[in-house]
């Protein structure tokens, strides 16, 4: 009963640390222009094959480790192997921090492009999301326009149409 108890108010403190956050201006990153790394935050529960992120470093004639992705599960056993490094619902702490070695060595990076790559508003993803230090931000219009600075309405599923979307919207902007 305790754990449940607990895990209520981990939530609303994380709920409030997200209202705070948003009210502030997202921290401007001093990088040059164009795309030299990419971030992904994925729902995998929604989107399962995360790999196909990797396309971007093609696309973007980038270096090899410059795409990292973290994925989020809203539930994952720890002892099941995961091609991507994954997050959930467990691993949220007290005031919006996410108790995750994964997310912490994601977030410790700093990138180009964030792809947020999820429809559903969740706690944990759009914290991962507003906590990322990212120079633009790109992501769907079912999500808070607050968390991208651009927008694609399109299906998740169609990850082939996001991908040359997002090259002709990059190329327009003069970022690739």
């Amino acid at each position: 009963m305790f754990k449940g108890i607990q895990d209520k108010f981990k939530h609303k403190s994380a709920v409030k640390f997200l209202k705070e956050e948003l009210k502030k201006p997202l921290p401007d990153i001093d990088r040059e222009k164009g795309i030299t790394s990419v971030g992904c935050i994925v729902d995998l529960d929604a989107f399962d094959n995360a790999n196909l992120f990797y396309e971007f470093v093609e696309e973007f004639s980038i270096r090899p480790n410059a795409v990292k992705i973290i994925g989020y599960k809203g539930y994952y056993d720890k002892n099941s192997p995961y091609a991507t490094p994954v997050f959930s619902d467990k691993d949220l702490g007290w005031n919006g921090k996410i108790e995750n070695s994964y997310a912490h060595e994601f977030l410790s990076r700093e990138y180009d492009l964030l792809i947020n790559y999820y429809k559903e508003e969740n706690l944990l993803v759009q914290l991962m999301s507003i906590k990322t230090k990212a120079r633009m931000r790109v992501g769907f219009k079912e999500v808070d326009k607050s968390y991208n600075d651009l927008i694609l309405d399109l299906p998740i599923e169609d990850f082939k149409t996001f991908k040359l979307e997002l090259k002709k919207y990059l190329r327009v902007l003069n970022e690739i």
